[in-house]
């Protein structure tokens, strides 16, 4: 099997002997998936649906952390789908994670009365006239709200959970407001949330929200993440990346 495409790289995720296949002029996953795989609370057996899955990392590092019974990563774009589907097939996941070319704004077309346990999200943070973008390249879509916004965002989560289903979602402290707004609208209580900060001193960068379907209010704030102390990872970061699989 041809695996790289002119442009691409192959970069090993440190668990489970996992592998991704990524191309810098597109769009490389960050942080951000990182700490949201490993903030959502799994359980063995779950079922998920990561919306806006990008290269895929969600995903894949979930089946690090749990033995799940199904996991569909959904993507807009075809040709990032078309380059995830290879890192699948690299990593012999095909029985467990399938990647879909579609628009989470479309989901009931998608997936027809589907229901998960856990849906993931790192979608686009900056919304459209923030900054300048150009709505054809890879890079603008996977950053801004070109294609979807948080609106589109929660309600397809709603869409695919259940009453206790599961919304785990990363994004940038200072749309919080929006972000609680349009889950209340769409019966996603939020139940956990965490900020992170770059470190210690600075003003958070990120926040993860893990809100229930249809749960009472009462809302769980964890401490801190802070990701750098002096010139490397903090301790807790550094497991995240360094550590063994299930």
């Amino acid at each position: 099997m041809n695996l790289l495409r002119p442009g691409e790289r192959l970069d090993d995720l440190l668990v489970s002997n996992l592998r991704i296949i990524q191309d810098a002029s597109a769009f490389c996953f960050s942080m951000d998936a990182v700490l949201l795989s490993h903030f959502a609370t799994l359980r063995q057996g779950d079922s998920v649906v990561d919306l806006g899955t990008g290269t895929g990392i969600i995903p894949l590092l979930l089946t690090t952390r749990a033995k799940l019974k199904h996991l569909i990563g959904i993507e807009l774009q075809p040709q990032v789908v078309e380059r995830t589907q290879r890192s699948v097939k690299l990593n012999a996941l095909q029985d467990k994670i399938e990647i879909i070319c579609g628009d989470l704004r479309q989901i009931e077309q998608l997936l027809p009365g589907f229901r998960v346990n856990l849906v993931t999200s790192n979608p686009p943070y900056l919304p459209l006239g923030d900054g300048q973008v150009s709505l054809t390249s890879q890079q603008a879509i996977a950053r801004h709200e070109v294609c979807c916004q948080l609106e589109d965002v929660a309600r397809a989560a709603s869409y695919l959970l259940g009453t206790g289903g599961r919304f785990a979602l990363v994004h940038r402290p200072h749309r919080l407001t929006e972000i609680f707004h349009w889950l209340n609208k769409f019966k996603l209580e939020p139940k956990r949330l965490r900020l992170v900060y770059p470190r210690a001193g600075l003003e958070p960068n990120m926040v993860l929200i893990e809100s229930v379907r249809d749960a009472r209010p009462g809302l769980k704030i964890l401490p801190p993440l802070f990701v750098y102390e002096g010139d490397n990872y903090t301790p807790e970061v550094t497991a995240l990346y360094f550590r063994e699989g299930v």
